[in-house]
This record gives C-alpha cells, structure tokens and sequence, in this order.
C-alpha cells in the first residue's frame, strides 16, 4: 500500500514539474500573455523584447513553405529562456522576396509571399516604437532569412540615432543568421561534408536545421527528388544527407551566440 502512496506521489510531482514548466515556455510569448501580466512581467525586469523575422518561401520539394517562420519561433524561444529576462513577439511572416511582377528568385514558385522593402522596414519602425511605448529597453530583430538583414540594420541605426537621448535601443542581431553561413557550415565541412552538398538554400545544411526544429518541415521521401533536379526545383545543394543531429549542431551554436550578443549588445547601452 505505500509502495503505491509512493509511486502515486511521485507520478503527481512528475505532472505539476511538467505542468510548471510548460506554464514558464509559454510565458516568453508577448501574445500568450494577457496586457496586466504583461504589464507586471515588464515592471518586474523583463524588458527585453525579441521580435522574430521569418519569412514566406519555396524551399524545394521537401521542405515546407513556412520553414523561416517555424524555426525562428523555435529558436526565439530557446533564447530567450536562456537569456531569462527576455519575451518573444509574434513572429513577422511576411518579408521582402524580390519582384512579383515579373517574378524573380523564390517569387517563380507558388506560395512563395514578397512585400517591398519600405514597407518591410515601416513594419519593423512601427514594431519598435510600440515596444518603446511598452516599456521594453533593448528590442532585439532577429531574422532567419539573408535578404533582408541589411534592412533590419537600417532600422536599428534609425531609430537609435533619433533615440539617442533615451535608454531604449534598437538591436538587429545579424549574427543570428551569419552563423548559419560560418561556424555551423565550418563545423559540417569537419565532419566530411562538401561545400556542394551544404549548399546555401534548402540543401544539407538549411533541410538538417528544419530536422532538428521541427521534423514535420521535411518531407523524407521527397529528398531523392529534391537532389535530382535541385536548381530546377529551388534547391542549391544536396539535402539527401541531412539529419536532425546534423541539425542539433547548428541550433546550439545558433542559441548560445545570439544569447551571448544580445547580452553584449545591451551592455553597450
């Protein structure tokens, strides 16, 4: 009988140590907040915002059109429970992917959704002006796609300069995406990979950071196909190789350097 009060017992410390921690994930999240808990949250020192940039766009045969979007809030979210004093916006979807009419780039393949760069960056202006308003300090971009970090920086740039005076400042961490670009490229070039086969959109490398996210990105049987015809298909490498530990290489390094720099960057304020 007290074997089982025991058992009974420690099953239902099990479930409430699993209940917290859900209740502390959730939490970082700006929209699971209510505005009172919200407000108490910033009052009591989390006033550091991450606004997630994504992004709407083929990634070939076997990769999901919302991947940026997906693994940004992964992401996000695995900062900003290390960084502990930080929330996540909801993420931006919706960003610059070249001309529509004529279709250029990822435009040429159905799904794919672009926005002109002013209007990008009035998004982001307006973003970080309604987190001034809020109460948040350090207001961090951080964005999963290459086209459009110089826009990013020159929102911060803007917005720092005309807040000079104030203690808010703007942070565009391009370093987020750059990793995916050096270290984590440099650490599966290490393990026997070829520059083809990393590739630089949708191939070894990007396809294995969607694994180690969020599996349901990838479609497996489609990987053969994805290689045979790759440029054809919006494909530029080899993702036939990709795994989710491959993956889990990168997301390391992806978490602790952002951490890291936005922990700087706030220290230069």
């Amino acid at each position: 009988m007290r074997s089982r009060v025991r058992v009974g017992s420690l099953m239902l410390c099990f479930l409430l140590a699993a209940a917290a921690n859900a209740q502390r994930v959730d939490r970082v999240w700006l929209e699971d907040l209510t505005w009172t808990e919200l407000a108490t949250a910033v009052n009591a020192g989390k006033t550091t915002i991450i606004v997630p940039i994504g992004g709407t766009e083929q990634n070939g045969p076997h990769m999901v059109l919302g991947k940026h979007n997906v693994r940004v809030k992964v992401l996000a979210e695995r900062i900003a429970m290390t960084l502990g004093d930080a929330l996540v916006a909801p993420v931006i979807a919706y960003v610059p992917e070249g001309s529509i009419d004529p279709p250029a780039g990822h435009m040429r393949f159905p799904g794919t959704i672009s926005i002109p760069e002013r209007t990008f960056e009035s998004l982001l202006e307006s973003t970080a002006r309604s987190f001034r308003r809020h109460g948040f300090r350090d207001i961090v971009f951080i964005g999963d796609h290459g086209g459009y970090q110089k826009n990013e920086e020159n929102v911060a740039a803007r917005l720092n300069r005309e807040w000079s005076a104030t203690p808010v400042r703007v942070h565009a961490i391009v370093d987020y995406y750059e990793l995916t670009q050096t270290r984590y490229r440099d650490l599966l070039r290490r393990r026997g990979f070829r520059d083809d086969e990393i590739g630089t959109h949708a191939g070894l490398a990007d396809t294995s950071l969607a694994l180690a996210v969020a599996p349901s990105l990838v479609r497996e049987n489609r990987l053969e196909a994805a290689a045979a015809e790759a440029e054809k298909d919006g494909v530029h490498g080899d993702p036939r190789r990709s795994s989710a530990e491959l993956g889990g290489l990168g997301v390391d390094v992806i978490v602790a350097e952002t951490v890291s720099e936005i922990r700087n960057a706030a220290k230069r304020r």
